[in-house]
């Protein structure tokens, strides 16, 4: 059976425990990578990580991306959304579509 894991800080990701996810909590950007890469060899089909981390490790979330799992998605932490998230999905659909459909400012 696969699970769902959650990076990021202690105060971002500690909720996600209540809801049987498990948690890693990392102090620095450096840590996140170690339980990056040390997860994804696991039976972990979703990793969520905080925007934070993401935008520090994208050349290692890249790695993974022509794998079928783990998928890594990124997530808001306390602070607030940077906008990466939603900057993937608008790329991602672009990709399939050959457009941005999403989000025309004209």
């Amino acid at each position: 059976m696969y699970k769902i894991g959650v990076i990021g800080d202690k105060q971002s990701v500690l909720g996600f425990k209540a809801v049987g996810l498990s948690v890693f909590d990392c102090s620095s950007a450096e840590d996140a990578k170690s339980k990056l890469k040390s997860i994804a060899e696991e039976d972990y089909a979703i990793i969520y990580i905080t925007e934070n981390f993401y935008s520090e490790l994208k050349d290692t979330i890249y790695e993974y991306d022509e794998k079928r799992l783990p998928a890594i998605i990124p997530i808001p932490g306390m602070k607030g959304t940077t906008g990466i998230g939603i900057e993937n999905i608008k790329k991602a659909v672009e990709k399939a579509v050959g457009a941005d459909i999403l989000f025309n400012n004209d």
